[in-house]
């Protein structure tokens, strides 16, 4: 792989995806971009923004604009978070390391994974903006509360919880292009991991059920979760708004409404589509983050007016990290932030609160 200045032709985040494909080895490049099964609900993803429209006001003063907001108390630059994702080392030497350069030089949030392929010390270094540590649910609680506490040492502020894929979806695309972690590549958060027990499965058993799901998180690991740390929790990979009632009644602080880039079950709505149910479930009162198919400055605002409180970014954060390392997430991240504070001024909005569904329009 090499990493090139950011040329001149890339003027959007899809630009990013495009130049990837030619510097990224094939069954990488395929890995990264493909969803689950028959793709439906990857396609359906990018639709879903496309097909909701904004409706500006004009002749409003918004000299006083800014995309500054507060999530959890606190304040961000922007309602722009990295998402977490796995293995970054495969798209450039530094892995996650260059990501968090990026993230903090642009004063944007960042979701480690227990995936990445950097300890999740090295990468907290490297971050100024917040910092949140994504959990992938482990068999041993003695272990998850090791990685807990690392996070909490290590200065992560919130831990994230994903639920959505404690099993692989069906990914045909990588299996055809034959993917396979490249040597020297680890999810070195891992490493102390104690061995999975020998399952020996009966003719009348499944190795779904009896086996990859008997390590599933349940409502009572998320309760014990929340009674194990004084960080604030996240529920990653909601989108029936009951789940994220039962979320908020047992303690969470927020949640991700997400169908996990379409790349676990496949047929199933896009975040775009569902968000605006589960807020009304919650209140306004509660941290909704929206995730999947963020391309543009006005998806951004498309999310939050109806009803997210910030975004995560997902495949472009890779795309750009290959194609140009730090430099291009920061690139990447500055055209998303300039982009949603155009949308915000042609729409008439000044402020990131009062971005509401008031602006958007859905032909009928």
């Amino acid at each position: 792989m090499t990493h090139n200045p950011i040329s001149e032709d890339i003027v959007s985040v899809s630009d990013y995806e495009i130049a990837a494909r030619q510097v990224l080895p094939h069954a990488i490049f395929e890995y990264v971009y493909g969803g689950g099964a028959d793709e439906v609900t990857l396609e359906r993803n990018r639709r879903a923004v496309e097909e909701i429209h904004l409706l500006p006001r004009v002749l409003r003063d918004v000299s006083n604009g800014t995309t500054h907001t507060c999530i959890l108390g606190k304040t961000w630059r922007s309602p722009l978070m990295l998402a977490p994702v796995a293995f970054q080392k495969m798209a450039h030497p530094l892995g996650e390391v260059a990501t968090a350069q990026a993230a903090s030089a642009m004063e944007t949030g960042m979701m480690v994974s227990t995936l990445a392929s950097v300890t999740i010390e090295n990468i907290s270094d490297q971050l100024s903006s917040p910092k949140w540590f994504q959990l992938y649910w482990q068999l041993d609680r003695a272990f998850n509360l090791a990685l807990i506490q690392r996070a909490e040492a290590a200065g992560y502020e919130a831990i994230v919880l994903t639920v959505d894929s404690a099993i692989h979806g069906i990914r045909n695309r990588a299996q055809r292009a034959k993917f396979a972690l490249p040597e020297g590549i680890e999810a070195v958060n891992l490493r102390d991991r104690p061995e999975l027990p020998q399952q020996v499965f009966t003719p009348d058993q499944s190795i779904v059920f009896q086996g990859m799901m008997s390590e599933a998180p349940n409502w009572q690991d998320v309760e014990w979760l929340i009674s194990h740390t004084d960080l604030p929790v996240i529920i990653k990979g909601i989108l029936h708004p009951d789940d994220a009632m039962k979320a908020k009644s047992l303690g969470a602080q927020g949640v991700v409404v997400s169908n996990h880039g379409g790349r676990t079950l496949d047929c199933v709505p896009s975040a775009f589509e569902l968000v605006g149910g589960v807020r009304q479930a919650v209140g306004d009162d509660f941290c909704i983050l929206l995730d999947g198919a963020v391309q543009r400055g006005t998806d951004v605002f498309k999310a939050l007016a109806l009803g997210a409180d910030a975004v995560l970014v997902g495949r472009p954060q890779f795309y750009a990290l290959a194609v140009a390392g730090a430099a291009g997430v920061a690139h990447m991240l500055r055209i998303l932030r300039e982009e949603l504070e155009v949308a915000m001024a042609l729409t008439g909005v000044a402020q990131v609160q009062d971005i509401t569904s008031t602006y958007l329009y859905r032909p009928t």
